[in-house]
């Protein structure tokens, strides 16, 4: 399987080079958040309790994490686009593994993510950002951004094989990435959220992952925290990756 995943991801590497515009016109809205939040909001450190001397340190990870999302969300067209061709009831006349054939999908989305938010991290760097945690920070808030893009490519899928409409993978998208980052610390400090949104941060996944790189990014590194929270990101992901293989299969039991 190990070797099927490779190469299939390989082939879709090859083809997301062959429009490297794609991926670099995604990072557009990242840019928008990050200057534009930066500077509307830039003053809101001045509350008290907020806990951050520059706005700019505190949203680059929330830009990051709202880009692993959003762009995540996509996945399913591809995979849409892949049955609508036959290629992919092509690839199931072949010996490789079922299960490689999704999870070179949630590869490739991994590969993406990467790139794009080390790209983010890079640029807020050269704005003015600081990572006083040393560079444990921004590694860590890649493998985050990497394990929550896993997480929504996965979901993505399965909403693909199921549904193959992409209204449905449009609307998806709409509904979850506001809400979901809203609902979390990714603009805001959670000690003045209201009360519920709070409640609500505590069990969403985008929250997760910001609570575990500002445990690192800080002066103050605090790795029980960062795994715990890292840990139960890497278990939602293995559980979202399980869940599209499955559906997959029954996707298979079809044709």
């Amino acid at each position: 399987m190990l070797t099927d995943t490779w190469w299939m991801t390989h082939r879709q590497l090859k083809a997301q080079l062959r429009q490297p515009a794609v991926v670099i016109i995604t990072l557009v809205q990242p840019m928008v958040w990050l200057f534009l939040f930066g500077n509307l909001f830039r003053r809101v450190v001045e509350l008290p309790g907020f806990g951050s001397g520059s706005y700019l340190d505190y949203l680059i990870p929330g830009v990051v994490v709202m880009n692993a999302v959003s762009s995540n969300m996509w996945a399913g067209m591809g995979t849409m686009e892949e049955i609508e061709r036959g290629t992919m009831n092509r690839f199931l006349t072949s010996p490789v593994s079922r299960a490689a054939i999704m999870n070179a999908s949630v590869a490739i989305a991994a590969i993406t993510t990467a790139f794009q938010s080390t790209l983010i991290i890079l640029i807020g760097w050269a704005a003015g950002a600081h990572y006083p945690g040393g560079v444990l920070g921004p590694v860590a808030l890649v493998v985050a951004s990497v394990l929550l893009g896993t997480v929504f490519s996965a979901l993505s899928n399965v909403f693909g094989i199921t549904l193959r409409q992409r209204e449905s993978i449009i609307g998806l998208s709409i509904f979850l990435l506001l809400p979901l980052t809203f609902l979390s610390t990714a603009f805001m400090a959670k000690n003045l959220m209201p009360g519920w949104m709070q409640a609500v941060a505590s069990g969403n996944p985008v929250n997760w992952s910001l609570e575990a790189t500002r445990h690192l990014l800080g002066t103050h590194s605090d790795w029980a925290s960062a795994l715990a929270y890292g840990g139960g990101l890497l278990a939602l992901a293995a559980v979202m990756v399980w869940l599209s293989t499955l559906t997959f299969r029954s996707y298979q039991r079809t044709v």
